[in-house]
């Protein structure tokens, strides 16, 4: 888990890597890897986002969240 973010990848309306899975393509620092059906951010790779919002701009289902815990 990152320190200052944490993305979340909700399942029951991302589409899948399958049928979408942009998220994976554009993220410049590669957080996001490929679990099962879904992307997945991977928690040890969160603090490298650099909150370009790409991968938001690409889910065309808004499945992607991401928290920015230093604003809680």
């Amino acid at each position: 888990m990152g320190e200052f973010i944490t993305v979340e990848v909700k399942d029951a309306e991302c589409a899948g890597v399958k049928e979408c899975g942009r998220c994976v393509t554009v993220c410049p620092v590669n957080i996001f890897v490929i679990k099962g059906l879904y992307p997945e951010a991977i928690p040890e790779k969160e603090d490298e986002c650099t909150l370009c919002e790409l991968c938001l701009q690409a889910c065309p289902f808004n499945a992607i969240i991401i928290h920015k815990l230093y604003e809680d």
